[in-house]
């Protein structure tokens, strides 16, 4: 009798890991859809760094694989062939071919599609903020030589957007991205995310194409 209660209770623990992982499927691809119906948009964000309890404003603005973000002193600028990342302390701007892969976390057009590859994934909890219902999914990636450990989204269950992500490294260091405004379709040119060397006086441009 004990023998079978054992094997019952591993068969509902399998069971209910799988019915999160269906859930968790729904609640990503509901996401991600949203997100594709745009054709551009604009995020602003609160970044925490939980460790030194440092906390920066920055805003992202995204138009399929073209992006500008303004984060902790800097600005990058890719328009989906050349990446150039500004540092506003220095008045120094380096240029890169862009890479995908290269890119990494600071990728604001790859939020609403990482889980898709090479990440498994598990719906953890609802939770309420202010009279709103969100729900919580965690990705883990597949590769074990991934220097990220966890990326937790937390999904608006009625309107399908993102609140929050958190990045929670292998070193232990938790980074926390928070939506302070979504504002989508923004009308916004394709030169606006090309670096204009014009535009900043005294630049020094470093070219490492």
């Amino acid at each position: 009798m004990r023998k079978f209660l054992v094997i019952a209770s591993l068969f509902a623990t399998t069971l209910l890991q799988a019915q999160n992982d269906k859930r968790a499927t729904a609640i990503l691809d509901a996401m991600s859809n949203k997100y594709k119906t745009m054709t551009s948009f604009k995020v602003a964000f609160t970044y925490t760094n939980e460790a030194s309890k440092e906390t920066l404003k920055g805003d992202a603005t995204v138009k399929g694989t073209k992006f500008r973000l303004k984060m902790a002193g800097q600005e990058i600028f890719n328009d989906g062939k050349v990446m150039t990342t500004y540092i506003k302390e220095s008045n120094e701007a380096t240029i890169n071919t862009y890479d995908p892969k290269e890119v990494g976390d600071i990728d604001p057009t790859k939020v609403y599609t990482i889980y898709k590859k090479g990440y498994k994934y598990v719906f953890i909890e609802e939770v309420t903020e202010s009279g709103r219902v969100y729900e919580v999914v965690e990705l883990s990636p597949e590769k074990k030589e991934s220097k990220v450990s966890k990326v937790q989204i937390k999904v608006d269950k009625k309107d399908k957007s993102v609140r929050s992500w958190k990045v929670i490294q292998r070193s232990g260091q938790r980074l926390t991205f928070k939506v302070d405004k979504l504002t989508p379709n923004v009308k916004v040119e394709d030169k606006f995310f090309a670096f204009d060397p014009t535009q900043f006086k005294g630049v020094e441009v470093i070219d490492l194409r």
